[in-house]
């Protein structure tokens, strides 16, 4: 397993506005899979968390989340939504590639950057996952990008091909002969 980086974290939003910008004119009010949340505000909320890991990493606090939030104008039509995603990824990316390897931020206990690069592409994938089934489009997180979230964020998952099992992981699949989860979280924080 490679550490996940800035770069994966910029592969992961190309896929999803790869898969996604060609949707941008249908009606993404509807539930992203089986969130509760819209496409929209699912949409949003990558945004939100990759703008969130990026401050987490350049202000380095070590006992919470910096105070600050997004707010994505609620009349951005789905394609700025994705521009905003694109946009709070490159400044993740930018964290990412300027801090030092060794370097803690608060995320439920001291996460290295890669750590937090995990969750950036982990938070992608996922709600690009949600958002397509709301869609009706066919499509699962590619293989490398889904087996560096499983290695760095679930260290006890079990064999398989890592798309299945990292959507098994959060409760989005199922794999044969274990019952599909209702509850999960991921460690994300190093010792």
């Amino acid at each position: 397993m490679h550490a996940l980086t800035g770069a994966d974290v910029d592969r992961a939003v190309a896929e999803m506005t790869t898969v996604l910008a060609p949707h941008t004119g249908r009606d993404w009010t509807v539930t992203a899979g089986d969130l509760e949340w819209s496409c929209w505000t699912t949409a949003a909320h990558v945004a939100h968390d990759l703008l969130a890991y990026a401050g987490q990493v350049a202000g380095r606090p070590d006992a919470g989340y910096l105070p600050f939030d997004l707010v994505v104008s609620p009349t951005a039509h789905p394609g700025e939504v994705l521009r905003v995603v694109t946009a709070c990824a490159g400044l993740l990316r930018a964290a990412l590639d300027a801090a030092d390897p060794r370097a803690r931020a608060w995320h439920f206990g001291p996460c290295d950057p890669a750590g937090f690069a995990a969750m950036g592409v982990a938070e992608t994938v996922l709600h690009t996952y949600d958002i397509t089934r709301g869609l009706g489009v066919a499509w699962e997180p590619p293989q490398r990008l889904s087996a560096g979230v499983v290695g760095r964020l679930f260290p006890d998952a079990p064999d398989g091909p890592a798309p299945r099992v990292l959507l098994w992981l959060t409760g989005r699949g199922e794999l044969p002969g274990r019952p599909r989860r209702t509850s999960w979280s991921w460690r994300a924080a190093v010792d």
